[in-house]
């Protein structure tokens, strides 16, 4: 029997305390038995179930989507981060942030050639985030009051599907269960510690305050969703579009990315590896997040974020 194209969801019926994984074809939420996580763990069974399942549904089946509440898709118990992956977002940072005197050009020459080298003989960049700052693609963000200077940064994450520990890149994408989508949210001036400057980055302060990581709405298997390396990462601010850049620009790709990730740690089922944000975010324009502000952050095939914020009262 063919299958149909499906994407995963985590959802809440009204009335109902419990969150429960959902099969999505169209606009319509099939209601699977056990957790995200068990589905992903059991894929080598689930799947050709799902594809009967989505294969057989018919128009009516299953619940409209409209009459469900939408959580994050994923609950990992691990979230890996990756910072300064996107070749023009980094070249833009060196000339925005070069010293007095010097050229601009000579300064985005210099830095093309540094990244053109790190891409060919250097490694990916990590820091961990914290599963508690995941929301869903549709919860209000509260900016905290303590700054005034939270920023966003949207980006394509891979969820793994089984334990991936010292594999090659070759391997990789073997162990990939599937993408969704995470706003990395940041506190811009907690990032450096100015009271401890030999220390650096303090990425427990500037990321990980409830809803930082907005996630979803879809988690869509690998096998839908194609080539990683050719989506469109799109953030638009209250209408404007401040993001918006192909995955073709990653510095590392995602096969090298959990390759690298997996050589210190086991990835489980579940976790995310956040693969980093491309150039225009909120400090490349600047203009942070206000109250009122709206972001909607589109990835080919992976759905549509729409997050408004609002002040700490």
């Amino acid at each position: 029997m063919a299958h149909a194209t499906y994407s995963l969801i985590r959802f809440q019926e009204p009335g109902h305390v419990k969150a429960r994984a959902g099969l999505l074809i169209g606009e319509r939420v099939l209601t699977l038995d056990g957790d995200i996580n068990s589905l992903i763990q059991h894929w080598e069974t689930t799947e050709s179930e799902l594809d009967q399942l989505a294969a057989s549904a018919g128009p009516d089946a299953g619940l409209a989507l409209s009459a469900v509440e939408v959580l994050a898709p994923v609950e990992p118990a691990q979230v890996l981060q990756t910072g300064a992956n996107y070749r023009k977002h980094v070249i833009d940072l060196a000339v925005a942030h070069r010293e007095a005197g010097q050229d601009a050009e000579e300064v985005r020459s210099k830095t093309e050639a540094m990244m053109d080298q790190r891409a060919g003989q250097g490694t990916p960049y990590f820091f961990i985030g914290l599963p508690t700052a995941i929301a869903s693609a549709t919860d209000d963000l509260t900016l905290p009051a303590y700054s005034k200077s939270h920023d966003w940064e949207l980006e394509l994450a891979a969820v793994i599907g089984k334990e991936a520990f010292r594999v090659s890149p070759e391997e990789a994408l073997e162990h990939v269960f599937g993408y969704t989508m995470v706003n990395d949210i940041t506190t811009r001036e907690y990032v450096f510690r100015k009271d401890m400057p030999a220390i650096g980055s303090d990425w427990y302060r500037a990321k990980n305050a409830p809803g930082f990581l907005p996630a979803g709405p879809l988690l869509v298997p690998a096998k839908f969703f194609g080539d990683p390396q050719n989506v469109q990462v799109t953030l638009k601010l209250n209408g404007k579009a401040m993001q918006d850049e192909s995955t073709q620009d990653m510095i590392f790709g995602v096969a090298k990315l959990v390759s690298e990730a997996s050589q210190t740690m086991p990835l489980r089922p579940g976790d995310l590896v956040l693969t980093g944000s491309p150039a225009g975010n909120g400090q490349h324009w600047g203009r942070l997040l206000q109250d009122g502000d709206v972001m909607e952050g589109t990835i080919t095939g992976l759905g549509t974020q729409l997050i408004h914020c609002k002040d700490e009262q």
